[in-house]
């Protein structure tokens, strides 16, 4: 049998799990008076204090397994694209905390409180079929199971702009976690302290280095319009190696193609189908940490769409082009 306990029996491994258990209990003390754990995660992954790896886990332990959020797995059957209605209604409902847990193909894992506009940057559109995960628990106090499955059905509504006809059961002041707050440390050389502490006024000795723990950032969506009589073949292989040059030259960085408000996976589809044609825009984005020269690459990637494709298409089929 497998000895589940091998990652405690080396002192590293040990450390770090002793400081994920310390901070779990930090966020759960925040949840416990009364804020939304997905302002909480988004505080901690921003300030780099809490991994990407251990969103996961803590969402798991504290709000399936300790508070018995109602769970909702649900594939989206439309698209998303306008954020002011959901952020409307649902900062209305203060005794319920709404969790939406979205995995975005680039950029990864998103914990939205849709209630919060800043957690919907970069995240929109959600494009139908899409699939994410909604947890919804109660604000404070012991769970309503049935109150909560109503909740999470009114969310859905709310989310394809629909109106609820009575949603006083959820109504309340909504308890929002002040932008200044400390935030749990996974630092070894100092415990895990709860969001909800003291602001001290004292500037620290020196700023707390960079571990790399916040989400992927997304830029806006540029265009780039199509000159050449059709977005053929040419231009595909164009744009290939155009991003092949752009991320060999930044790995950490995506770059996510968008047509008629659809993420396009396969960029060849954009030439099977025949539909882009002279005038017509091409949507892209570029998701990182660091991001750098988008508007290098929105100029190579309109060279590649023009007429003018065939000088990225030099060298071998598998070379790299020094673009960047």
């Amino acid at each position: 049998m497998e000895n589940t306990l091998n990652l405690l029996s080396r002192r590293a491994g040990f450390n770090t799990a002793l400081r994920h258990f310390k901070s779990v209990n930090a966020f759960a003390e925040d949840v416990g008076e009364g804020y939304n754990l997905a302002d909480v995660l988004n505080e901690a992954l921003e300030d780099g204090s809490l991994e990407r790896y251990q969103v996961r886990a803590v969402l798991n332990a504290l709000l399936v397994e300790k508070l018995g959020y109602v769970t909702r797995a649900h594939n989206l059957e439309a698209t998303i694209d306008d954020a002011e209605p959901i952020i409307e209604a649902l900062s209305k409902w203060g005794k319920i905390h709404v969790v939406l847990c979205y995995y975005h193909p680039q950029a990864g894992l998103y914990v939205i409180n849709p209630a919060n506009p800043a957690h919907w940057d970069g995240v929109l559109p959600l494009v139908r079929d899409e699939y994410f995960l909604m947890l919804v628990g109660p604000a404070t106090g012991s769970p309503d199971h049935r109150t909560l499955e109503r909740a999470a059905d009114d969310v859905l509504k709310v989310l394809y702009g629909k109106s609820v006809k009575d949603d006083s059961a959820y109504r309340g002041n909504r308890r929002v976690l002040k932008p200044a707050a400390d935030i749990p440390s996974f630092d070894e050389t100092q415990p895990a302290r709860a969001v909800t502490s003291a602001v001290t006024t004292e500037a620290p000795a020196q700023p707390a280095a960079q571990r790399g723990g916040s989400r992927k950032r997304i830029t806006p969506k540029y265009s780039v319009v199509v000159t050449n009589e059709l977005f053929h073949n040419g231009n595909v292989e164009a744009w290939k190696k155009i991003i092949a040059s752009f991320q060999a030259k930044y790995p950490g960085l995506d770059v996510l193609i968008w047509y008629e408000n659809e993420r396009i996976n396969d960029i060849n589809s954009l030439f099977k189908w025949g539909k882009v044609k002279h005038g017509v825009p091409i949507m892209f984005s570029v998701a990182g940490d660091e991001i750098k020269d988008v508007r290098k690459l929105q100029r190579y990637l309109y060279e590649g769409a023009s007429p003018r494709f065939e000088a990225f298409l030099k060298g071998g089929y598998d070379q790299v082009l020094d673009l960047f």
